[in-house]
C-alpha cells in the first residue's frame, strides 16, 4: 500500500528560498576569497582543567622567532607571518595551495590568568600555550561545619 502525501505550496517556495540565499551568498564572496593569503585562520583547540588552560594551534611552516603571543586585559592574541617563498618566482605554478601572509587570533579567557607562568612550547608545526588559572579563579572547597544540636524537653502544664 502506498502512501499519498498532500503537496504544500509552502514547502516548493522554502527550497526556492534556500537556493536564493545559496546564490547570494556566493555572490558576494568571490571564489579564490577562501585562499587569499591575508584570509586565512589558524585552527586552535582551546582546553581548561582545573588549574590553567591549554591553547593548541596549528602553525606548520612557521619559525617560531616569526610568532608574537601577548596577553593583555585576559586577552590571548597570537600574531604571525608565514612569508611567501621568492625562490620560485619565475616557474609556472599548475596548483598552489599553500598558504602565506599574516595572521592573527585573539580569545578571551573567561577567567584571570597568572601572566608570570605563562608557558609556551612550539613543537612540529604545533603551539602549545600554557596559561595557569590565577588563584582566585582556581576553585575552592568551602567545608561546612554542622550546627550542634541542642535537646530541649518540653514541659507540659496540666492544670
Amino acid at each position: 500500500m502506498s502512501n499519498l502525501t498532500r503537496w504544500n505550496p509552502m514547502d516548493e517556495m522554502l527550497t526556492l528560498r534556500n537556493a536564493m540565499d545559496r546564490l547570494f551568498d556566493n555572490a558576494f564572496v568571490g571564489p579564490n576569497q577562501a585562499w587569499r593569503p591575508d584570509a586565512f585562520g589558524v585552527a586552535v583547540d582551546v582546553i581548561e582543567d582545573p588549574e590553567a588552560f591549554v591553547v593548541k594551534a596549528s602553525l606548520p611552516g612557521i619559525k617560531p622567532e616569526d610568532l608574537e603571543i601577548t596577553y593583555n586585559n585576559n586577552v590571548l592574541t597570537v600574531k604571525g607571518e608565514i612569508k611567501e617563498e621568492t625562490d620560485v618566482e619565475k616557474a609556472r605554478y599548475h596548483l598552489r595551495e599553500r598558504r602565506y601572509g599574516s595572521f592573527t587570533r585573539s580569545f578571551s579567557m573567561p577567567t584571570p590568568v597568572n601572566v608570570d607562568t605563562i608557558k609556551a612550547d612550539y613543537e612540529q608545526g604545533v603551539l602549545t600555550l600554557t596559561l595557569p588559572k590565577a588563584e582566585e579563579a582556581k576553585p575552592k572547597r568551602i567545608p561546612v561545619h554542622g550546627a550542634k544540636m541542642i535537646e530541649a524537653k518540653i514541659a507540659s502544664n496540666k492544670n
